[in-house]
């Protein structure tokens, strides 16, 4: 499996390392118990910072993609097939876009809506 990543691109670079990942998991390019490389090997080849590969490994492993081993490294998830095509950012777009809808109805104008979500995001 080869990942690139585009720094030109306007998708962030874990967001690309994420979908490359998961598509890596649908072409059947990685399988269960597959080992991923090291968030510091895979840093290093593809000249990001450790941080990027880490938030997509940590994205990644919540979705039950991939696990964790430990000192024994990471590893393709038994499940990942099944939930690599699960797109948790369109539950959590449906649930904001229903809670908007909420406000609204309410009477709540954007800019209130902004100000509140900020708020509540803070603490």
């Amino acid at each position: 499996m080869q990942i690139l990543v585009d720094i030109d691109s306007e998708v962030p670079l874990f967001t690309q390392l994420v979908d490359q990942i998961k598509k890596a998991i649908s072409d059947d390019h990685l399988t269960p118990g597959d080992a991923l490389p090291s968030i510091r090997q895979l840093a290093s080849d593809l000249a990001v910072n450790n941080k990027t590969v880490a938030k997509a490994y940590k994205l990644l492993e919540r979705d039950n993609v991939i696990i964790s081993k430990g000192y024994r490294g990471t590893f393709v998830h038994e499940d990942a097939l099944k939930n690599s095509s699960h797109d948790i950012s369109a539950d959590i777009q449906d649930s904001l876009q229903d809670a908007i809808n909420k406000c609204r109805q309410l009477g709540a104008t954007d800019s209130e809506i902004r100000i509140t979500f900020s708020a509540a995001m803070q603490s």
